[in-house]
């Protein structure tokens, strides 16, 4: 997704794992080799260590819930969603930046907690015990498009250089307003690199409708005591997501001149050994001796998310053997584990090349959003 290299000699490459579709977490440092120009690098030269993903981007997730009069017309109903939102909330703010949002028939959504409330947006929820909707219609389709417009307002001003948003949608019904049109909001989410959940309770959403929303992802149940369970799978699904992000960060033992890194891993689990690999390039001119792996790379800002590979890098990624290494276009370039795969990711820009200009740059310019690129 991103690489830099930094001096004296460190160089540091952040990527996602992911398995089948399925993002794979909990890998550790030995578990990853690293190979300059061809040629393993040994883990006492390197130093190979993995940094917290969190010093190099931001994590944003929108709670969208409905709060139309089918739901806040039954009490019980409200007292077991407000369990549900707060317990989703408490696990997944443990790694994201979290905002709760309802909407009901209005043509706007509603505040309950936005991003950077303080202590958080799971003390505000319990307000929601006694919500009366203004409108009790439903207006499903206008609140997703609302909700996206408020993720990317909120991540145009996040404090890192590389930014993820997600949206998770509760509803126990479909669109009854007609504010906005199903093709708006299909397109809505569509022009957006955002991960998109559905929750959905009653006969009434039926799973096709959720999966015109949660294209990452959908759960659904009839029974108003099981939705605390659809909450926490939507909630399990956004921390596996988080946790197969990598930051891998060692010393480089080249000194001058540039170079090809491949990172390759290896993982075992119930179905078996798994492989795969990523490329990237690094500059060495410059480097010496006393490199702390531990050190957080100063990616370059001033360009933030446009860095990350774009279409036409994907359409030029290649694969050695075995299935295909996989490159999206966006924000999220994803290595899809192979037998012998590999993608290739764009060199760093030439203005890391020495700390004291990445320094700079990550300390004190914002991220700038093109405005035809959606992170």
């Amino acid at each position: 997704m991103k690489s830099t290299q930094n001096r004296p000699s460190n160089v540091a490459v952040y990527f996602k794992v992911q398995a089948g579709g399925e993002p794979v977490g909990g890998l550790t440092a030995d578990q990853f080799r690293i190979y300059e120009d061809g040629s393993l690098v040994s883990e006492g030269e390197s130093k190979q260590t993995i940094l917290n993903p969190e010093v190099a981007a931001s994590h944003y997730t929108l709670l969208l819930m409905d709060m139309s009069g089918s739901v806040t017309s039954d009490p019980e109903a409200v007292k077991t969603l407000v369990d549900a939102a707060t317990a989703f909330t408490d696990r997944v703010e443990k790694s994201h930046k979290v905002a709760v949002y309802t909407f009901d028939g209005s043509p706007e959504i509603h505040a309950v907690a936005p991003f950077g409330s303080p202590g958080g947006a799971k003390g505000a929820i319990r307000g929601l015990l006694s919500y009366k909707p203004q409108d009790p219609s439903t207006n499903l389709n206008g609140a997703v498009v609302k909700g996206l417009t408020e993720l990317d307002r909120a991540l145009a001003h996040a404090e890192h250089p590389m930014k993820f948003g997600t949206l998770v949608v509760f509803s126990d019904g479909t669109d009854r307003a007609g504010r906005v049109t199903k093709d708006d909001m299909r397109k809505a989410i569509k022009d957006r690199k955002y991960e998109v959940f559905a929750i959905g309770l009653g006969k009434e959403m039926q799973e096709s409708e959720l999966k015109d929303i949660g294209r990452s992802g959908t759960s659904r149940t009839d029974n108003k005591q099981e939705v605390v369970k659809s909450f926490d799978d939507i909630a399990q699904r956004i921390e596996a997501s988080t946790k197969s992000y990598y930051l891998l960060s060692y010393c480089s033992p080249s000194r001058a001149g540039k170079h090809e890194v491949k990172i390759h891993v290896q993982a075992k689990n119930e179905k078996g050994e798994r492989s795969g690999s990523l490329v990237s390039e690094f500059d060495a001119s410059g480097f010496t001796h006393g490199c702390d792996p531990n050190t957080p790379p100063s990616f370059d800002v001033s360009k933030g998310d446009a860095l990350a590979p774009k279409k036409e890098d994907a359409e030029k990624s290649s694969s050695a053997g075995g299935e295909k290494g996989e490159v999206k276009a966006g924000a999220r370039a994803t290595v899809k584990p192979s037998q012998g795969g590999s993608v290739r990711l764009p060199p760093p820009p030439s203005s890391s090349t020495t700390s004291s200009q990445s320094g700079s740059q990550s300390g004190s310019q914002p991220a700038k959003q093109p405005q035809d690129f959606n992170p």
